[in-house]
């Protein structure tokens, strides 16, 4: 591999926060390389692409969330690949804690963070959400058991406690492709669970290293809208437990969409 970590940010039409995005990777401080992958070109992107030295990867086809994401993982030529949405910022000691837990941990598969919402310019850091999701992501806090598969499978049973934005993935230990999940929203779960299956260690390094920014032109906000995020979901909870007890612990899980209004 040519880099030792790759921010591949995924850029979709013209975002006025992937601005944002972009100063807050060039501010680590532990540097990365950065780049553009995006399957909707723009003098827009173009513009601050130039501006800060990033190179532009295109993929041909029409938009959908499986196939750019695996396009921006396989055009990172970096043993380690974060997948960086356009709406968010990353804290600048994120690819500190990124390249320590590296060096820790030789078998590590999976990074992941902590976060904080951003909402209407506003950080949310005392949701119950979020507090949940930490409670959730315990076990993989723990070197004597997050090597586990079965440690790694129940840290997602009760939901995914994992915000794919904050993932590093080791792509020398993963390959490709990384997105093999036929869903359009639950994917990230459904590639966590599989990844969990795998060889490897999930690590989290339990500090806010993502700021998620929530707003209306967000996908989530759409999956929303037309039921895709509640179906997608309750099947993933069937995989794990009984229909009656998927459709109950689904009921909790509604809840969370209240975010999003």
């Amino acid at each position: 591999m040519r880099y030792k970590h790759v921010f591949s940010i995924c850029a979709y039409k013209d975002s006025p926060y992937l601005e944002r995005c972009i100063r807050s990777l060039k501010a680590q401080t532990a540097p990365s390389h950065i780049i553009i992958c995006t399957s909707t070109p723009s003098r827009f992107i173009d513009g601050l692409a130039w501006k800060y030295g990033i190179r532009v990867f295109v993929r041909q086809g029409e938009s959908n969330i499986r196939d750019d994401w695996n396009f921006a993982y396989a055009s990172a030529e970096g043993e380690l690949v974060t997948i960086a949405h356009q709406d968010d910022m990353y804290h600048r000691d994120y690819t500190k804690e990124l390249l320590a837990a590296c060096r820790r941990y030789p078998d590590m598969t999976v990074f992941t963070t902590d976060y904080v919402i951003v909402k209407k310019g506003k950080l949310i850091t005392g949701d119950k959400m979020l507090w949940i999701k930490r409670m959730l992501r315990l076990p993989l806090r723990i070197p004597a058991l997050n090597d586990r598969t079965w440690v790694k499978r129940s840290v997602l049973m009760l939901g995914n406690p994992i915000c794919c934005p904050s993932v590093a993935y080791r792509k020398l230990k993963l390959g490709e492709p990384l997105i093999q999940s036929h869903y359009s929203f639950a994917l990230d779960w459904d590639t966590m669970l599989r990844l969990a299956e795998e060889p490897g260690r999930f690590i989290c390094a339990e500090r806010p290293l993502l700021f998620y920014r929530i707003h209306e032109e967000a996908t989530t906000k759409a999956c929303i809208r037309d039921n895709r995020r509640e179906l997608e979901e309750e099947a993933m909870f069937s995989r794990f437990w009984p229909a009656p007890v998927a459709r109950w612990l689904m009921g909790f899980y509604r809840r969370a969409y209240e975010e999003y209004d």
